[in-house]
């Protein structure tokens, strides 16, 4: 194959992309909206699993300098109520099922593995239009234009290629998170370090939930899950860290302190995430010289499965790509077909994780879906 492959978006799934085609000898470029790599933080710790996103650092040849970067122990989990009750502590089995890696260590690795100006930073795409012939022209912030023989959107949620291939946009699930983190916990925030334990807390009750992860260096990185209209995150003053932070705290009056305290004593300012997804069935006809992989595709409830599916998703494009050097078309035919009902079951079973957090019975609905039977209080 000798079309060079145009990529919008250097998150972890057009990066691996980017790799398979390298391994596979394939050119490709990938156009980037952030100025460089370290123009933001880029989040705290992934589960890869090993039935998607190993797989795809196999065939990206990366698997080895993958295991390097796991955070040993984090796969330990435990499920609390809001009293702090512990009902379910499931400590790391060291199998690797689901190591957690932190993703700007995973970010590097892919793209130390690319060649040199493979990603060409500051590029924020704006527009794309369709040229004829499966030919597409992306027009960039700063008014420079180019001009793709193959493209493929791996430019997120609110995709720029989507429309293409797709009329379908994300729409608000109804839920809320509010990100923050406290530093030094074991010294400075033993209570709180000690529910978290040594991976992933889910505190839970209907409506409601405190989730958090131990990073490195005895960060805990909380996620507040709130269900709430889209008006009221939007009523909040983010500006005032204080006052949102007091808002949000009084959601869960009535739970445990050591609990809440990975509210009030955070020490980063809260940051909002309304989430959105795409509808579970999201699919589009054939369009020639275009195709789309990650959240660009299929945008779904947080499950674990975003970053895992979007690696896969590069990785099983790259080789279909590899697989038809002398047929694009037939390529993305066959990448296409095994995409979507992939990601309809996944898009599916996040709805049902993401219930099982929220629903009526929580926290015990997840103990019962982790076990198969719950832990409820007398």
């Amino acid at each position: 194959m000798t079309t060079p492959v145009t990529i919008i978006g250097a998150g972890l799934g057009g990066l691996t992309l980017a790799r398979v085609l390298h391994v596979h000898g394939i050119p490709a470029t990938v156009y980037e909206a952030e100025s460089s790599p370290t123009a933001r933080a880029q989040g705290g710790l992934l589960d890869i699993h090993d039935h998607n996103g190993q797989l795809a650092l196999k065939a990206a040849g990366l698997h080895e300098e993958f295991l390097g970067v796991i955070h040993q122990g984090a796969e330990a989990s435990r499920v609390l109520d809001k009293e702090g009750k512990v009902l379910l502590d499931e400590p790391d089995d060291g199998t690797g099922g689901r190591p957690e890696v932190p993703r700007g260590e995973l970010r590097r690795i892919l793209l130390d593995s690319l060649p040199a100006g493979t990603v060409r930073w500051g590029r924020k795409a704006t527009s794309v239009r369709a040229l004829g012939d499966g030919r597409h022209e992306v027009t960039f912030a700063d008014g420079a234009t180019v001009t793709a023989g193959l493209l493929v959107g791996a430019d997120g949620a609110w995709s720029r290629v989507r429309p293409l291939l797709s009329g379908a946009t994300p729409e608000y699930v109804g839920t809320c998170l509010l990100e923050t983190h406290l530093y030094d916990s074991d010294t400075r925030h033993p209570a709180a370090a000690r529910a978290v334990g040594d991976g992933s807390l889910f505190a839970l009750a209907p409506g409601r939930g405190i989730s958090a992860h131990r990073e490195p260096d005895g960060v805990l990185h909380t996620y507040v899950t709130l269900r709430k209209p889209r008006e009221w995150l939007d009523s909040l003053d983010f500006g005032d860290a204080v006052g949102v932070t007091a808002r949000i705290a009084a959601e869960f009056h009535d739970w445990a302190p050591e609990l809440t305290s990975l509210i009030t004593d955070g020490e980063t300012a809260p940051v909002p995430r309304a989430l959105h997804a795409l509808p579970a069935g999201h699919r589009w006809d054939r369009v020639p010289g275009v195709t789309l992989l990650g959240d660009a595709a299929h945008l779904m409830h947080p499950s674990g499965e975003g970053a895992n599916l979007a690696m896969y998703d590069g990785a099983e494009l790259g080789n279909a790509l590899a697989a038809h050097p002398h047929d694009t078309e037939a390529a993305l035919a066959s990448y296409e077909e095994a995409l979507f009902p992939r990601s309809a079951a996944a898009a599916t079973m996040a709805v049902r994780i993401h219930d099982l957090l929220l629903d009526d019975d929580a926290p015990y609905s997840l103990v019962d879906f982790f076990t198969g039977h719950g832990q409820r209080a007398e």
